[in-house]
């Protein structure tokens, strides 16, 4: 609970600090959000603001796409924050996953994805759909969960291990799947995350190594087979590395 007084003290410190009480309370919404999915209940509880007013921000913030829905109903931070970043030029990996997944998707002829972590689910941030046949289709800023599905285990396995023991309770995987995960540096998932689909996902790491995304393809298991890492896993590391080289490069600029 510690993080929801910061965020009191934070704004506590700053009350009038822009003289606009409207964008002072959406801001206070959105560095709520900032720790994960929350119900209006909850976004009452850590803002402090009426019930009213809190669902008043966070609706009007969800029609520009700054918040939205995940698929249990509570508020996300929504796409069009990682779309004004990559506009910004501040999001690196968000600038450079276009062409890194559109080559991905036309070497497996399959769809890809980058996923980031929020909380106790994951968001795709950027994708490259196969264009014809049989595909599975996610598209930006889709909320999943955190508990099946090779992405969601490249985003805990290397998480430290009260985190990543939290993280597998209810989960689809267990420890002894990570442990080969982070040996063979990509996860695998045959109908986990959803019945009738594969997946093949590798890390990208940012500063000191540290897994902030993770590069995916998906479809159908008739397609991938049963052991889709074995025919796919080396070419999404590839991918995931690349991605790891651009986040190097702009820190080191």
């Amino acid at each position: 609970m510690g993080w929801q007084y910061q965020i009191m003290d934070a704004l506590s410190d700053a009350e009038s600090s822009s003289g606009v009480g409207v964008i002072d309370k959406a801001a206070l919404v959105m560095s709520a959000l900032e720790a994960g999915p929350a119900t209006l209940a909850q976004l009452v509880a850590t803002t402090h603001l009426a019930r009213p007013t809190a669902h008043r921000i966070a609706v009007a913030l969800e029609y520009h796409r700054l918040v939205s829905r995940d698929s249990q109903g509570r508020f996300v931070l929504g796409p069009r924050l990682n779309e004004l970043a990559s506009a910004a030029g501040e999001d690196h990996l968000l600038a450079a996953a276009g062409p890194v997944l559109a080559a991905l998707r036309d070497k497996t002829h399959e769809s890809a994805q980058l996923y980031r972590r929020q909380g106790d689910v994951r968001i795709c941030v950027a994708n490259a759909e196969r264009p014809i046949g049989l595909r599975d289709s996610i598209p930006v800023g889709a909320t999943m969960s955190m508990q099946g599905g090779s992405g969601a285990q490249v985003l805990l396995a290397w998480e430290e291990p009260d985190r990543l023991h939290r993280g597998l309770v209810g989960a689809r995987f267990n420890a002894t799947m990570l442990s080969a995960v982070r040996r063979r540096g990509w996860a695998q998932s045959v109908g986990e995350r959803e019945p009738g689909v594969a997946s093949v996902s590798a890390p990208v790491r940012g500063t000191g190594g540290k897994v902030v995304a993770a590069v995916s393809i998906s479809g159908p298991i008739e397609r991938m087979g049963r052991q889709p890492g074995r025919v796919h896993g080396a070419v999404v590391m590839a991918a995931a590395r690349r991605l790891s080289e651009v986040l190097r490069s702009s820190d080191e600029a």
